[in-house]
């Protein structure tokens, strides 16, 4: 049967945990449009990235 050889302190304890906690997503909002995005991801409604055009958009019919 595996038994600690010692008792883990609340501070080490916590240290282990420390990245356990989940972040909120982060978004930035789109100089163009207005749009919140994923920083450093295509912003999908226009297809751009860093100012340029990377992806053809399709319009709604």
């Amino acid at each position: 049967m595996a038994v600690p050889k010692s008792k883990i302190t609340r501070s080490r304890r916590g240290m282990r945990r420390s990245h356990d906690s989940l972040n909120p997503d982060a978004f930035v909002e789109s100089k163009d449009t207005g749009e919140l995005h994923r920083p450093h991801h295509i912003d999908l409604k226009t297809g751009m990235y860093n100012g340029k055009q990377v992806l053809k958009v399709k319009s709604k019919v």
